[in-house]
């Protein structure tokens, strides 16, 4: 739906995928599985942590609230653009863009925050093992949790605030595939530099002070690490962190590369390509990395499958 100058935009058009019109089918078929194996992969990994009581430990706990988190953020954006691939008319309302706005920023910010909590924990547990059980108790998980989701919603209400308080009278075409901050920026009439600074300041903040408790809790972890006397119990305190590390560096190497940025550098194919990749591939590969590499949790589920193969049959 074209607008004109004096005509508010009551809802908005996705052009993400428009110039690979001959391949939406095929980009469909194959995100649809993807979607499919990362709700099923996080819904085994969540009901595996919850029906093994040897699972129920805090770096575990954090896992699940980390599949969770996942499997909501891919809900926000994924179903959308899987119906838009078919779709003739790949429109939002106005309202509608807002929410999603809203939603998948709630859900990454507090991701960002859950990273770092989840830092913390390895921190307790390799410099303070004796006293792990105490300081990473379920009321300090929860609170941690807590605290991560209210940071999220409240950073979260503010950029979409000053987003969708902006005038929009003249194109109503995004050229993404869901309601990012940058592609709806750039269809805005007018708004001001520090409109702009303002998003990327508390962008920053989002990712900068969680990045740096995290930076200060492997400083300490490797100090510590560095002093076991034996090899193998090095690798073992380096290996607990490993996938930390990985999910770390790959959520905040694609947030810092979208959401860093003024609008003068914004790159609509460029940023689809990274968009892609953290709204389908990195829900998916997250728990993996944690699950797999983990023993503990490969045993559980094993497990558990033996006890689903086992039960009776009517």
């Amino acid at each position: 739906m074209e607008q004109g100058n004096g005509t508010v935009v009551t809802e908005f058009v996705f052009l993400g995928f428009s110039s690979l019109a001959g391949l939406q089918r095929l980009l469909f078929v194959a995100f649809l599985p993807l979607y499919l194996f990362t709700l099923g992969t996080n819904a085994i990994i969540v009901s595996t942590i919850v029906l093994d009581r040897a699972l129920h430990a805090p770096m575990y706990f954090f896992l699940a609230v980390l599949s969770c988190s996942e499997t909501c953020y891919t809900f926000v954006i994924v179903p959308k653009m899987l119906v838009d691939l078919l779709a003739q008319k790949k429109t939002i309302s106005f309202l509608g863009c807002a929410i999603q706005m809203f939603t998948f920023l709630f859900l990454g910010c507090s991701h960002s925050f859950l990273l770092a909590a989840m830092g913390y924990d390895r921190y307790v547990a390799i410099c303070n093992p004796l006293r792990y059980t105490v300081l990473m108790g379920h009321g300090v998980c929860v609170g941690l949790v807590a605290a991560a989701c209210a940071c999220g919603f409240t950073i979260a209400q503010i950029i979409t605030s000053v987003v969708f308080h902006l005038p929009f009278r003249a194109s109503n075409q995004l050229h993404h595939f869901f309601c990012d901050i940058a592609p709806v920026l750039t269809v805005a009439s007018h708004h001001t530099y520090l409109s702009q600074i303002v998003i990327i300041m508390l962008c920053a903040l989002v990712l900068v002070i969680p990045l740096s408790l995290i930076l200060v809790s492997y400083i300490h972890i490797i100090s510590a690490i560095l002093q076991f006397p034996s090899t193998l119990g090095r690798y073992k305190a380096f290996s607990t962190c490993a996938s930390h590390l990985i999910v770390v560096t790959i959520h905040y190497g694609c947030a810092s590369f979208i959401y860093l940025r003024l609008k003068s550098s914004y790159s609509s194919s460029q940023d689809a390509l990274i968009s892609v990749s953290y709204t389908i591939l990195t829900p998916l590969f997250n728990p993996l990395i944690y699950s797999l590499r983990n023993k503990e949790f490969k045993s559980a589920l094993r497990r558990a499958a033996g006890k689903t193969i086992s039960l009776p049959r009517c």
